[in-house]
């Protein structure tokens, strides 16, 4: 059994060193000698597991089953809550331990209780730290989901035109529409050719056309 200790920070600015001293701190506690005597790092976000290179190292390469990754915080692992979950239900199903030196629970002895209570603890308090965060996840998927709803209901109170930016991704600038759209109005072009010069569907070209009415007819007003 090999105890593999990890530590992460969002950016190149911040410092490892407050971290890693908890870890080694913890270990020198609790007599417990980490694998190769050192702790892995990454400076990089908590959004992305795939794009940490030491942590899919130590996850791929280093860890296996029986063995126990530490970290200090459970956001060092990662914030976003439905990425962390995935990785949770891979240590447990990979019979990987997660110790957590701010959950104590997920830091507790196992060498004082015979193999079978052990399994049954650490099946327990894998089982309690997927739920929470299945329970996190979800409701942070709907608040997420609630907040895009209102704010698209928002710019479409707002009119066509700021929900345009939103909900309907445009195929060219606005500006360069309505200068093409000054030579329809002009009667040099029909609408056709214009369409056929600029890649526009019938439907896409008269919803720039008529952003581009409201506007002129403002500026009569």
């Amino acid at each position: 059994m090999k105890v593999v200790a990890y530590h992460r920070v969002s950016s190149e600015q911040q410092h490892l060193d407050r971290g890693i001293k908890t870890i080694n701190d913890f270990c020198k506690k609790e007599g417990i000698k980490l694998y190769k005597n050192k702790v892995y790092t990454d400076k990089c976000s908590g959004k992305e597991f795939d794009n940490r290179l030491t942590y899919q190292i130590i996850k791929n390469e280093v860890l296996e089953p029986g063995d126990i990754l530490l970290i200090s915080e459970l956001d060092r692992l990662g914030r976003t809550k439905e990425a962390t979950l995935k990785e949770l239900r891979y240590f447990k199903q990979n019979n990987i331990r997660l110790m957590v030196i701010e959950l104590p629970t997920t830091c507790i002895d196992m060498n004082a209780y015979d193999n079978n209570l052990c399994s049954l603890m650490l099946d327990t308090i894998n089982n309690i730290l997927i739920e929470i965060y299945a329970s996190l996840s979800e409701a942070e998927m709907i608040k997420r989901a609630t907040r895009q709803r209102q704010g698209i209901d928002a710019m479409k109170a707002k009119g066509e035109e700021e929900w345009s930016r939103y909900g309907r991704p445009r195929v060219l600038d606005q500006a360069k529409f309505e200068e093409g759209y000054k030579e329809v109005l002009a009667g040099n072009i029909k609408p056709t050719q214009l369409m056929r010069e600029l890649k526009l569907h019938k439907s896409t070209y008269y919803r720039y056309k008529k952003v581009a009415d409201r506007k002129y007819q403002n500026t009569k007003n």
